[in-house]
């Protein structure tokens, strides 16, 4: 076959059922939650090895869920701070208050994680390396993509096998997690909506730092809005806006123009820089997220200012919604139709956690001092009001993550707790097992039937009807009790699997793999499983797919 570029592709041959181009942190992410799930995969990487430069520098709670259900918790644990969130100071620099879980460990992990991206990428290459369902061609650069009937066909040039030209491969599914640069994006001709802002800021990573502390701080002096994060072992992040004629993305920064800004914190060599960059941040989301086969994932979907820390974790978000979808597709469980809810879920939160970067970086970094003080101003009174500090201590301006369509059944009539919402994993006693332990680590990482306060039997009996999605069953005794006749359940031990569990008491909740919860019913109303199109998949049970 002959490729975009007209060189003359061979075709190679595949066992993997999804290929994966770009191993940054949300491809070897995406290529890991596979994998875990039985599926092969292949990752392209243009690049000879896994990034050395610190670029992304938090993981929330959530993602590092994700990294649990990809068996990769203990891996990322030991390369993370275990944060505290981020503390705010006024235009004089006197601190104005600290954001922070509301609920801290209600995911299972510290809230807010300060990491380095280079240590990140070297424990999720290792494990990939590792694993038997996963090749990694590295130094291998995609030049062209073409959707066919029953899957994708990838072109691709390795140096490797410099003499060999353009070979392909085809193969069912395609994840473009390349990048804002996104080969996969621009041969889908997908184009991008929104803006890119003006104003450079420089970065600079540096060792032997002084900061010791366990939470972000963003600086808004309106003189030079700033931004310090410590990490590991004497690691900082600096963040500095800069001023006309200081530096631009094209120039780069000198050591100088480093030394100088650092200058009021710390003294620093040239041995002392691990990166220094200018950046000029973006603010754009991908007007099309998949065509066909082919899906875009991380900053080929989506980029944003970095002011809420968000940027890797919404890449992974997109994995974790994404890759339990093609493992359940691929597995039969699933009909293709339900790949279409990837973009429909994702898309209203990732634009509304853009829209926040965005509205943080205005009033937290501005540079007119009239409009600093003034926010400083009503900071300091609204802050008097309980209402108002919980609101911005617990960070309810972050835009919430649930899902109001897609693979959700709808409500039944006598239900109260609610559908769409990411379940959190407290801390139970296992009874069957005889210890303490996450609720993850009970249920799976599959799909999960929990019958809250009910009995067995009623609990047997729904399982019965949604068989078709092979869910783990599991009885929740909450408000101090245990079931009849030693029945083996799980059991509150601190306060957070009743807390969790309060609004579903009486009712059975159905989560799916990626713990959002699919659909909640009582014995007396079952579920409107005709709304989430079960249809049969052989001759005995039906599978779950969307509408």
């Amino acid at each position: 076959m002959t490729g975009r570029y007209g060189e003359r592709n061979r075709m190679d041959r595949t066992e993997s059922q999804v290929v994966v181009v770009g191993a940054g942190p949300v491809g070897m992410t995406a290529a890991a939650l596979l994998a875990a799930r039985g599926v092969p995969v292949t990752v392209f990487e243009r690049n000879t090895t896994t990034s050395d430069e610190p670029k992304a520098i938090s993981l929330d709670d959530e993602s590092l869920r994700v990294y649990q259900s990809a068996g990769l918790a203990d891996r990322i644990l030991r390369v993370i701070v275990p944060g505290t969130g981020t503390r705010y100071y006024d235009a004089s620099g006197a601190p104005v208050f600290q954001a922070r879980s509301p609920r801290p460990f209600r995911l299972g992990y510290p809230f807010k994680n300060p990491f380095a991206q280079q240590d990140l990428e070297r424990e999720l290459f290792a494990h990939l390396a590792a694993h038997p369902l996963v090749t990694m061609r590295m130094a291998t650069e995609v030049r062209d993509i073409g959707l066919v009937p029953d899957g994708v066909v990838v072109s691709y040039a390795s140096a490797a096998e410099p003499d060999d030209g353009v070979r392909a491969v085809h193969t069912p599914y395609v994840l473009g997690c390349d990048g804002g640069k996104s080969i996969v994006r621009r041969t889908l001709g997908v184009g991008m909506t929104g803006r890119s802002h003006p104003e450079p800021w420089l970065v600079v990573d540096v060792l032997d730092d002084h900061h010791n502390e366990r939470y972000g701080m963003h600086h808004a002096d309106p003189a030079r809005p700033h931004v310090i994060i410590p990490g590991r072992g004497g690691r900082c992040r600096y963040e500095f806006l800069l001023h006309p004629g200081e530096g631009t993305p094209e120039s780069g920064p000198d050591f100088e123009l480093v030394r100088r800004l650092l200058e009021p914190f710390r003294t620093i060599t040239p041995e002392q820089i691990e990166r220094a960059i200018i950046y000029r941040f973006n603010a754009l989301v991908a007007d099309q997220w998949h065509q066909d086969r082919a899906f875009l994932l991380g900053d080929a979907a989506h980029m944003m200012p970095p002011f809420a820390g968000q940027g890797l974790n919404s890449g992974i978000r997109d994995a974790a919604n994404l890759c339990w979808k093609l493992a359940d597709v691929l597995g039969g469980r699933l009909d293709p139709v339900a790949l279409d809810t990837y973009e429909r879920e994702r898309r209203g939160h990732a634009e509304a956690t853009v829209r926040l970067s965005e509205r943080l970086g205005r009033v937290v970094m501005s540079t007119n001092r009239r409009f600093a003080l003034r926010r400083d101003a009503y900071l300091a009174a609204a802050l008097r009001d309980a209402d108002a500090r919980s609101f911005y201590e617990e960070m309810r301006y972050r835009p919430p993550h649930v899902y109001e369509s897609g693979l959700i059944a709808p409500r039944c009539d006598d239900t109260v707790g609610p559908t769409g919402v990411m379940l959190g994993q407290p801390r139970t006693f296992d009874t069957s097992r005889g210890r303490t332990m996450l609720l993850d680590e009970v249920v799976g990482t599959g799909w999960a039937l929990l019958g809250i306060g009910v009995s067995p039997e009623d609990l047997a009996e729904a399982a019965h009807l949604v068989d078709a999605v092979e869910p783990t069953a599991v009885l929740v005794s909450i408000d101090d009790r245990l079931p009849s006749g030693g029945t083996e359940c799980l059991v509150d031990v601190d306060g957070g699997l009743d807390a969790e569990f309060a609004p579903y008491r009486g009712q059975f909740v159905l989560v799916r793999p990626d713990h959002f919860v699919a659909a909640v019913w009582t014995r007396r109303q079952p579920p409107a499983l005709d709304a989430l199109h079960v249809t049969a998949f052989d001759d005995r049970r039906p599978a779950l797919v969307a509408g």
